[in-house]
């Protein structure tokens, strides 16, 4: 079972094993999420099901104690994602935390020639990984040689977008929802996007809506979490560290 908002926070046990559905909010890291359970529940055994960056909103599954063993699986589940993409500004992370490497002018683009456009990345597509992510070339880390100033080539990787929907179109900026298969990096699809369009383009906003059948809107806000234990402990926990 996964535990979400419909079900009473005093019938999970963090140290017998849980799978929690939390809505992650902005400028905090997957970990982070990770570190405050930790703290807060007193459980050393918490991971989480399927990173999200920082500037990312949304569904994370944190998984305590024996639960743990599910987190391959559960990485394995379909993924949903909404999310807006900016024409004519390119970042060195493909998304807006970056430091800006390029602009250009944004032709008049259709909604049909946006749709058009969008349609070429349904289906299994050959995906190359950002700099900055966590993926491993010759032993070391994407982001650190990132950090150092270094680019290297990356292998294409082939990732599975299932359906991708256009649910606006305001030039410069159109939002998506994208159903689509593990290691999908959106961050990369909008870069793609935007060189599809001859403009560039970096993702300036993205929300996991879903997990398999678990959804954003059903999970735990971190507040809620913190409140609750508060109660249960009779102390003050710091939502901050």
């Amino acid at each position: 079972m996964i535990a979400d908002r419909h079900t009473p926070l005093s019938e999970i046990d963090f140290g017998a094993g849980a799978v929690l559905a939390i809505d992650k909010p902005a400028n905090i890291t997957s970990f982070g999420v990770v570190h405050r359970i930790r703290r807060w529940t007193g459980c050393r055994k918490v991971g989480h099901a399927g990173t999200l960056d920082p500037m990312a909103t949304g569904l994370l599954l944190v998984c305590s104690g024996p639960a743990t063993k599910r987190v391959s699986e559960l990485m394995d589940l379909e993924k949903e994602y909404e999310g807006t993409v900016e024409l004519g500004v390119t970042t060195d992370t493909d998304d807006a935390q970056g430091k800006v490497t390029g602009r250009k002018d944004v032709p008049a683009f259709s909604r049909e020639n946006i749709l058009s456009i969008l349609q070429e990345f349904q289906g299994v597509i050959d995906q190359i990984p950002p700099m900055y992510s966590a993926i491993k070339v010759n032993g070391s880390r994407l982001y650190r040689l990132a950090r150092r100033g270094k680019v290297v080539p990356r292998e294409p990787r082939k990732v599975t977008v299932h359906e991708i929907t256009l649910l606006d179109w305001n030039s410069p900026r159109l939002s998506v929802r994208v159903r689509c298969s593990k290691g999908t990096y959106i961050r990369a699809l909008a870069r793609d996007i935007g060189e599809r369009c001859g403009t560039g383009g970096t993702l300036k906003t993205l929300r996991r809506t879903r997990l398999g059948p678990h959804r954003a809107d059903d999970a735990y806000t971190l507040d809620t979490l913190r409140e609750w234990l508060v109660v249960q402990h009779d102390e003050r926990i710091p939502i901050d560290r």
